[in-house]
C-alpha cells in the first residue's frame, strides 16, 4: 500500500504560516515596524499606497543587515533573537519567532535594501512568492528599507476577503499608533497616497499621547506611577470628563509590547466605577514592566494576547495604582481635614482678632440680632424703615386687588382670552397645573397624542393604543431620510455665517477624509485645511446649528461604535447620523411635534424597528386591556 503522508513544499508551508501572521495589510505594518524598532532605529517612516494593498514600505535608520543576513531573514524561523531555549523566557524584543518576513514574502512581492553601519555598500534582495529573483550589491542609506507590494497577488481568494480601503486604513492607523505610542523616544511618520497623516517627533510619553489623540487632552491627563520589586506600572489615565461611549483610547503595554487584556481592562474600569457612567470607557495609556519570566507572550501568532503567571496580583496592583492616581490628583472624592493653603493665607485666618475689632463687631445690630435669645428674626427699628415702605404698599395693593380668572402678577392681570399659551418647549420643568391643563385639552380631543415621562408617546388607535419610543422612532425617520439623500437627491445645506475650524485627532481626520463624499450628500460642507483640520462651512438644513465640533465628534463616536458591526461604511454612516441627531429621551415635545413624528414614522418603509433593531412602538389592544382588568374578578 502506498504511503499517503508527504512533506509540504516550502512555498505552501509559508503560505499556510502567512495565514496566521499576515491577515491583512495592517498585520504586515505591525511586523515591519516592530523589526525597525528592534534594529535600533531612531527614525522610522511608514509609506502606504491603496490602503496597503499596493504598497507597504518601512524605512528606518537602524543597524542594517549584512549581505548574508539580508538573504537569511526571509527563511522560516530565522531569527537573531533566540540562541537557546532559555532565551524564549527572557524575551524583551518585539519580534523573535522568525516567521514575519517569511510569511510576508509568501504572499507578496518584496524588495529589500539594507546597509550595515560602517560598510560602504548595501544589499538589494527581490523576492516573489518566496522565490529569490535577484540579489546584488547596491547603494543605499544606512539602515533598512523594505517594501511589500501587491499583497495576496498569488492568493486572490484571500485578497477578496479584504475590506474597503477605509476599513483597512483604519486598521493600519491603529497598528501604527500602538507602536508609536510604545516608543515616544523614537520619531515616526506615516504617509498614505503621498499625503502625510502623522509626523511624530521624539518626546515624552505625554507629548506623544497628545500628538496622537489630540490637543484637547493636554490638561485632562492624570499621571500614574507605582513601583514594586515585582512590577512597575506607569503612564496616564484621562480625567472622568474624557470618558466616551465607545472604545478606542485604551492602551495596555507589557514590556513595551501592546496587548489586549479584558482582565486588566476590567481592573481599570473598576477603578473608575464610581466616577464615570457604567456605559462609558475612560482613556488610559498604561505600561507594565515585569520580569519576562512571569509572562508568556508566545500564546498567539500576533503576540497581542499574553498570559501572566499570577493574574490576580496584576489585577489588584493595576486597580490600586489607578485608584491611587485618581485620588492623589483630586479626581475622586477624598477625606482631607487640612485647610486649603489659599484659605489659610486669608486675613481672617492668619491675622489676630484685636480687642478694638471685637468691640466694633459686638456693638453692631447684626451681631445683636443673632446673639440675643429668640431674636434671629428681629429687624432693627432704628434703621431706615423707609426702605421697607414699598414692600408694605405692594402687599396692601395686592390684598385689595379683586379676584380674577386670569394670572395675577403684582397688580397686572392677564385676561383668559389673551393669556399666552404655555408650551412644553418653553417650560422645561412643567408644573402640575400645566400638566393638568394638557390632560384637560386631551380629554376634549381623545386623539391628541400624550407624552409619557418625556420618553414615550401614547397615541390612540381604533383597536386600542400604541406606545412609541420617541428616540427609536426618530432614528428610523432620520435613517430613511438620509438613505434617500444618498440614493436620490442630496440634502440641503445651511451655510454657516461664521465657519468653524474643526481640529481632530489624526485617526479621526483619516475617517472624516474617507467619508467626505457621503457627508456632502447628507448636507455637510467640510473643507480640508491641512494638519488634521477641517473647515465647517455648512451643516444639514434640518439640523440645529450650533456647536459643530461637538456634533461631528459625536457622529465620529457613533461611527466607530457601529464599525464593530459587520455592515458597510455607508450603512455605518447612516446609522451614526440617525443615532447622533435623534431626539433623546427627556426632550419635551408639543402635541404638533408628536403628531408629526407619528405621521412620519408610519410613512417609513419599515416603521416598526429602529436601524439598530430596537422596536419603535408596541401596540395594546382593548381586548387585552379588558382581560387584564377582569382578572381581579
Amino acid at each position: 500500500m502506498a504511503d499517503i503522508i508527504n512533506l509540504l513544499p516550502d512555498n505552501i508551508a509559508n503560505q499556510i504560516a502567512a495565514g496566521e501572521v499576515i491577515q491583512r495589510p495592517a498585520s504586515a505594518v505591525k511586523e515591519l515596524l516592530e523589526n525597525a524598532v528592534d534594529a535600533g532605529a531612531t527614525e522610522i517612516q511608514l509609506i502606504i499606497k491603496d490602503a496597503g494593498k499596493e504598497l507597504v514600505q518601512v524605512i528606518d535608520n537602524g543597524g542594517g543587515m549584512s549581505e548574508t543576513d539580508a538573504r537569511m531573514c526571509f527563511e522560516r524561523h530565522a531569527t537573531s533573537k533566540i540562541q537557546s531555549i532559555d532565551d524564549l523566557f527572557q524575551i524583551r524584543t518585539m519580534g523573535f519567532r522568525g516567521e514575519a518576513l517569511a510569511s510576508i514574502a509568501a504572499v507578496s512581492q518584496v524588495e529589500l535594501k539594507t546597509r550595515k553601519k560602517g560598510t560602504d555598500v548595501g544589499s538589494y534582495v527581490e523576492i516573489d512568492n518566496s522565490v529569490v529573483k535577484k540579489q546584488e550589491p547596491c547603494q543605499t542609506a544606512e539602515g533598512t528599507s523594505i517594501a511589500m507590494k501587491n499583497l495576496f497577488f498569488n492568493v486572490p481568494a484571500r485578497r477578496n476577503f479584504l475590506k474597503s480601503n477605509a476599513a483597512e486604513m483604519r486598521h493600519i492607523v491603529d497598528e501604527f499608533i500602538r507602536v508609536a505610542m510604545a516608543f515616544p523616544q523614537l520619531q515616526f511618520s506615516l504617509t498614505s497616497n503621498n499625503q502625510q497623516l502623522f509626523h511624530l517627533d521624539k518626546g515624552s510619553l505625554k507629548q506623544r499621547i497628545i500628538a496622537i489623540l489630540g490637543q484637547h487632552y493636554n490638561a485632562r491627563l492624570v499621571n500614574v506611577k507605582e513601583s514594586t520589586d515585582y512590577m512597575n506600572v506607569y503612564g496616564f489615565v484621562g480625567k472622568p470628563e474624557t470618558a466616551k461611549k465607545t472604545r478606542g483610547d485604551q492602551f495596555f503595554f507589557v514590556n513595551n509590547r501592546y496587548i489586549k487584556s479584558p482582565y486588566l481592562h476590567h481592573a481599570v474600569m473598576s477603578a473608575f466605577a464610581d466616577i464615570i457612567p457604567a456605559d462609558s470607557y475612560p482613556l488610559y495609556v498604561l505600561f507594565i514592566d515585569v520580569n519576562p519570566e512571569h509572562v508568556d507572550i508566545n500564546v498567539h501568532p500576533t503576540k497581542q494576547e499574553i498570559k501572566f503567571d499570577d493574574e490576580k496580583v496584576m489585577y489588584a496592583f493595576v486597580q490600586a495604582t489607578v485608584k491611587h492616581a485618581l485620588a492623589q490628583f483630586n479626581v475622586t472624592a477624598t477625606l482631607d481635614f487640612d485647610l486649603d493653603p489659599s484659605i489659610q493665607a486669608l486675613d481672617a485666618v492668619s491675622k489676630p482678632f484685636t480687642k478694638q475689632q471685637q468691640e466694633e463687631y459686638t456693638h453692631s445690630p447684626l451681631y445683636k440680632s443673632f446673639t440675643q435669645a429668640n431674636q434671629a428674626h428681629m429687624i432693627d427699628k432704628s434703621s431706615n424703615s423707609s426702605n421697607l415702605k414699598h414692600w408694605k404698599d405692594l402687599y396692601e395693593s395686592n390684598q385689595n386687588t379683586p379676584e380674577s380668572d386670569g394670572y395675577t402678577i403684582s397688580s397686572y392681570t392677564v385676561e383668559p382670552e389673551t393669556r399666552p399659551a404655555v408650551t412644553y418647549e418653553s417650560q422645561p420643568h412643567a408644573t402640575a397645573s400645566v400638566i393638568d391643563e394638557r390632560w384637560q385639552d386631551t380629554a376634549n380631543d381623545q386623539k391628541v397624542p400624550v407624552q409619557v415621562h418625556q420618553q414615550f408617546i401614547l397615541s390612540q388607535i381604533k383597536s386600542g393604543f400604541i406606545l412609541i419610543d420617541q428616540q427609536a422612532a426618530h432614528e428610523r425617520i432620520l435613517f430613511e431620510r438620509y438613505q434617500r439623500a444618498l440614493t436620490e437627491a442630496p440634502m440641503a445645506t445651511q451655510q454657516s455665517l461664521f465657519p468653524q475650524t474643526l481640529q481632530l485627532p489624526p485617526a479621526d481626520a483619516v475617517l472624516i477624509a474617507e467619508m467626505l463624499p457621503e457627508l456632502q450628500a447628507l448636507g455637510y460642507e467640510l473643507e480640508p485645511f491641512g494638519n488634521h483640520t477641517f473647515i465647517v462651512r455648512g451643516t444639514p438644513a434640518d439640523m440645529q446649528s450650533g456647536n459643530d465640533q461637538a456634533t461631528i465628534e459625536g457622529l465620529l463616536e457613533q461611527f466607530k461604535n457601529f464599525s464593530e458591526l459587520k455592515v458597510d461604511r455607508r450603512e455605518q454612516l447612516l446609522r451614526s447620523m440617525a443615532r447622533n441627531n435623534a431626539i433623546p429621551a427627556g426632550k419635551i415635545l408639543s402635541a404638533r411635534e408628536m403628531q408629526n413624528m407619528i405621521d412620519e414614522l408610519f410613512a417609513c418603509s419599515m416603521p416598526n424597528v429602529a436601524p439598530s433593531g430596537k422596536f419603535t412602538f408596541i401596540s395594546f389592544k382593548l381586548t387585552d386591556l379588558a382581560r387584564m382588568f377582569e382578572r381581579g374578578n
